[in-house]
């Protein structure tokens, strides 16, 4: 049974959010929330139960601990007969392969940036291009589970910024420069795939910049 809806949420404040020096120190898999970052997440737990109200819920978890920690609270505003879930490796961060010293890690984001985030492999990490095919590979497993007569009425994808981003472009079949005009979703912030007639539309509208930094060149065809 597909579901009513597909709800994508950001984790909550997570410390590098607020020091990034800690990729220095700490790999990236086991930063934790900040106080802040719990309560985004119960607030976000509390929107999602008004928005599903009494409705069954799927959710699939990046084993990530910032969102592990962030589906622990969003799960406080439910029953647990309410709800069903998996860890999906899958939906985890970029990954940045090593820990790196604060000037490094800025270098880095700041060369992605100019150069494209798309496209940027991040030394000993991943490129975007890689968590994109990741997403195509999700996507599969995704439709199979929605197959099942017993699936629940709601899908719901705890994740992180980019990989989100990246899963609408791969679910509405966007170009890289749509992607690179996505903004990055807040913490604790939802995006909602809603089904249709038509299929599922974007009931979330999507913040985007005016500009970006990097290269475009989208396919223009002439025609008579």
């Amino acid at each position: 049974m597909k579901p009513k809806r597909i709800i994508l949420i950001r984790h909550g404040e997570s410390e590098a959010n607020v020091n990034c020096e800690l990729f220095a120190s700490m790999p990236d898999y086991i930063i934790e929330l900040t106080e802040r970052g719990r309560r985004q997440a119960r607030e976000a737990g509390v929107k999602l139960k008004e928005l599903v109200e009494d409705e069954t819920l799927y959710f699939y978890v990046s084993p990530f601990w910032r969102t592990r920690t962030t589906f622990e609270e969003v799960a406080k505003a439910f029953s647990r007969e309410q709800f069903r879930y998996s860890e999906e490796p899958r939906l985890r961060e970029q990954e940045w392969g090593y820990l790196r010293s604060q000037g490094e890690f800025e270098r880095i984001r700041e060369e992605r940036k100019s150069y494209g985030i798309f496209y940027y492999r991040i030394p000993g990490g991943e490129a975007a291009t890689d968590v994109y095919d990741r997403m195509n590979d999700l996507l599969g497993s995704l439709h199979r589970d929605f197959s099942r007569d017993n699936f629940p009425e709601n899908c719901v994808l705890i994740s992180h910024g980019l990989t989100i981003r990246l899963f609408i472009m791969r679910w509405f079949h966007l170009t890289v420069e749509d992607f690179e005009r996505m903004c990055v979703p807040e913490n604790g912030g939802m995006v909602i795939l809603e089904k249709r007639q038509e299929g599922y539309v974007l009931a979330t509208p999507l913040k985007l910049l005016e500009k970006t930094e990097g290269y475009a060149r989208p396919i223009c065809l002439g025609g008579k």
